[in-house]
C-alpha cells in the first residue's frame, strides 16, 4: 500500500495499527509551522522522533532538547527517544519544523534520551547497480524495545534492499511491520516499491503467492506488511527513505537478520557479475558481441 503525503502544515502522513491492518506499529510526519508543537503520551508504547527538516525543541517530561536539520539530504540528526509513560513534545522555531513520529508497544527497559548522530553507525552496502549508505538510526546496538529505524540514502537509478529480503515470520525469517517513508532531491523524482511472494521454497504451507508493486514521489510512504521487498530510485533524483519497524523482536534481538531470497543472493559474490558494456548487438550486422 502507497500512502500519499498530504499538503502541509499539520499531518502529512498517518499510519497506525487500524489502517494498515497489523499490530505493532505506528508512524506519521507531521510539519509543524514557526511556534507550533505537538504532544502526546502513550502509557503503553515507546517512541521515536526523527527531525526532517526545521528546527525546534523536543521535550521528553523534564528534559529539553534542541534538535535542527537543513535537509535530510545534507545532515543526520539527533533522535529522541521516550519509553511509555513519557510526554513527548515537539515546538517548532521560527523557521518551522518537520519530523517523523514512531511508536510500538513497550515495556519501559530503557530511559528517554537523545540520540546524537555521532553514536548512530553507518556503513555502505552492496555494490554495482545496489550500492546504497544505511545508517543505523535506531537499531542495535542503539538500545529500544520494539522500534528500529534506519535512514538509507540511495543513488539515483539504484536499488536498496537487495537482494530481496522478508521478515514477515515465514520462511523462518522474524516477523516486523515496517514504513518506508521517501525523500526525492529533485521534486520531478519517484520510486517504485515491490512487496512480492512468488511461493518460492514451500511444500505447500507457505502463504498464497502475491505480487503489490507500488510508485509515489517525493514525502509518500510505502507499507511493508509482508513478503520479499526491495525499492529503486528513479534515474534522475537520488532518493533517501526511513525505515520505521516494529514486531516480534525485543531489546538486543531486534539484531536478528531478514531472511535473503535464495534466487538472488548469488550477487553478493561479484556485484558486477554479468553486467553488460554497450553496445551489446553490433548495430553493423546485427551480431552480438
Amino acid at each position: 500500500m502507497t500512502i500519499s503525503a498530504q499538503t502541509g502544515p499539520g499531518v502529512l502522513l498517518s499510519v497506525t495499527p487500524e489502517t494498515a491492518g497489523w499490530r505493532y506499529l505506528s508512524f506519521s510526519v507531521i510539519e509543524l509551522g514557526a511556534g507550533d508543537s505537538h504532544a502526546q503520551r502513550l502509557d503503553d508504547a515507546e517512541t521515536a522522533v526523527v527531525p526532517i527538516s526545521g528546527r525546534g525543541t523536543v521535550r521528553l517530561d523534564e528534559q529539553s532538547h534542541e534538535v535542527a536539520r537543513r535537509s535530510v539530504f545534507t545532515e543526520l540528526a539527533p533522535v529522541a527517544y521516550a519509553p511509555p509513560g513519557v510526554e513527548v513534545a515537539v515546538e517548532a522555531g521560527d523557521k518551522g519544523l518537520t519530523v517523523a513520529i514512531g511508536s510500538a508497544p513497550a515495556e519501559g527497559r530503557f530511559p528517554a534520551r537523545l540520540i546524537e548522530p555521532s553514536t548512530i553507525r553507518s556503513e555502505v552496502r552492496g555494490g554495482g547497480a545496489a550500492l546504497r549508505q544505511v545508517n543505523h538510526t535506531l537499531a542495535p546496538p542503539v538500545e529500544a524495545e520494539r522500534l528500529i529505524l534506519y535512514e538509507v540514502y540511495v543513488p539515483r537509478g539504484t536499488w536498496s534492499g537487495w537482494a530481496p529480503h522478508r521478515h514477515d515470520g515465514v520462511d523462518g525469517s522474524p516477523y516486523l511491520e515496517e514504513t518506508y517513508y521517501f525523500r526525492m532531491d529533485r521534486p520531478e523524482g519517484f520510486w517504485m516499491h515491490r512487496n512480492w511472494d512468488d511461493g518460492t521454497g514451500y511444500d505447500g504451507d507457505g502463504p498464497d503467492p502475491y505480487d503489490q508493486v507500488m510508485s509515489g514521489g517525493d514525502g509518500d510512504c510505502a507499507l511493508v506488511p509482508g513478503g520479499y521487498h526491495s525499492s529503486v530510485a528513479c534515474p534522475g533524483a537520488n532518493m533517501y527513505f526511513l525505515n520505521y519497524l516494529a514486531g516480534e523482536l525485543v531489546a538486543e534481538k531486534r539484531a536478528t537478520p531478514p531472511c535473503f531470497h535464495s534466487e538472488f543472493t548469488w550477487i553478493e559474490s561479484d556485484w558486477g557479475a554479468g553486467a553488460w558494456d554497450l553496445p551489446v548487438v553490433d548495430p553493423a550486422n546485427g551480431a552480438t558481441r
